[in-house]
């Protein structure tokens, strides 16, 4: 639930168009792994999210290539505006990933991500109203952030750089784009009308029934005036006035977005950071403390061995006298003994 949020947060403040759509990956793998945690009951819906977000997420990204083709490799969607009537089969294959994503009946999205929103709600209790309501939230931020980006690229005054010349991708590139509008159409009712795909998992997951907390109606409706909300939200900025092309300071939440909610910033600083300090501490606590006792052994003992190599001469005359030495040297030690 953090992590669709998470995504969807960022998302409303990328220019960069690929960042909005990786962005909004982060915020729709944040819905699977919702419906995955909430057992048997959401693991259809986490696999039918998974597939349904294939075919438009795949399509989306593949329509932001196709604008950076037609506008020299640019990404910053403030220099994006008016490219519908430029590129009209990227616009039409997008606008459908748009209204798949944001749950728009009767298309992919609706049916994976309400179904998810539902059995979230069938939690029940203060679990069921904080991770339906994450979900219904989440749906709603969606709406704003991918109508935004669908209104600062394809609709209002062109904001092109001078040596910009948008033109429609070749067939090679439009035809995967039609292919995969088609799934995201389609691939929401073919796997929920019915309960094909539920009924297909069931030997896998079970057969489970949602416990609906309202008419899935109404459940509806709220969805879908939430995502209206969000819509009409993004219509108001970016749309009834024109986009600057310069990036406006923006608040704090929107400065806050633009650096990832801060989150390379904490791990920099609580993991990064310290973990290159204990690193080197290690380094030198090995090269110095291990490797330094190492060393200072395999030096006493190289010190060792040529002391006690010096006794080994190979004359004969030099062992004599060490043994008559030593035999002299009991001698007088047992005489000893006995006169003491």
């Amino acid at each position: 639930a953090v992590t669709l949020l998470f995504g969807a947060i960022i998302g409303c403040a990328k220019d960069d168009i690929k960042k909005a759509l990786a962005a909004s990956t982060m915020s729709q793998i944040g819905y699977m792994v919702l419906a995955a945690g909430l057992g048997p009951i959401g693991y259809a819906f986490a696999i039918m999210h998974l597939l349904t977000h294939g075919f438009f997420k795949a399509g989306l990204f593949l329509g932001a290539g196709s604008v950076m083709h037609a506008m020299n490799d640019e990404v910053d969607m403030r220099r994006y505006g008016g490219l519908r009537k430029a590129l009209p089969i990227t616009f039409a294959t997008f606008g459908l990933g748009y209204l798949a994503i944001i749950g728009v009946p009767p298309l992919a999205g609706f049916f994976s991500k309400d179904g998810i929103i539902e059995a979230a709600l069938g939690a029940g209790g203060v679990k069921g109203f904080i991770l339906g309501g994450a979900a219904i939230l989440g749906a709603g931020i969606t709406a704003f952030y991918m109508t935004r980006v669908m209104l600062m690229t394809f609709f209002g005054e062109k904001r092109w750089a001078a040596e910009a010349h948008p033109h429609e991708a070749p067939a090679v590139m439009t035809w995967p784009m039609i292919l995969l509008a088609i799934g995201s159409v389609g691939s929401g009712a073919a796997f929920a009308i019915g309960g094909t795909l539920e009924h297909w998992l069931e030997p896998v997951v079970g057969a489970h029934e949602i416990h609906h907390v309202a008419p899935v109606w109404v459940v509806t409706t709220l969805i879908l005036a939430v995502v209206a909300i969000g819509i009409a939200i993004a219509y108001r900025m970016y749309a009834a006035k024109p986009v600057p092309e310069r990036v406006p300071a923006g608040s704090a939440l929107t400065v806050a977005a633009r650096r990832d909610l801060y989150g390379d910033a904490f791990n920099e600083h609580a993991l990064m950071r310290p973990g290159q300090l204990l690193t080197r501490g290690l380094v030198e606590i090995d090269d110095e403390a291990v490797d330094g006792a190492a060393s200072g052994l395999a030096g006493l003992v190289s010190r060792v061995s040529d002391g006690l190599r010096r006794l080994q001469t190979g004359y004969a005359r030099s062992y004599a006298l060490s043994m008559l030495g030593g035999a002299v040297l009991m001698v007088a030690a047992m005489l000893a003994v006995q006169l003491w």
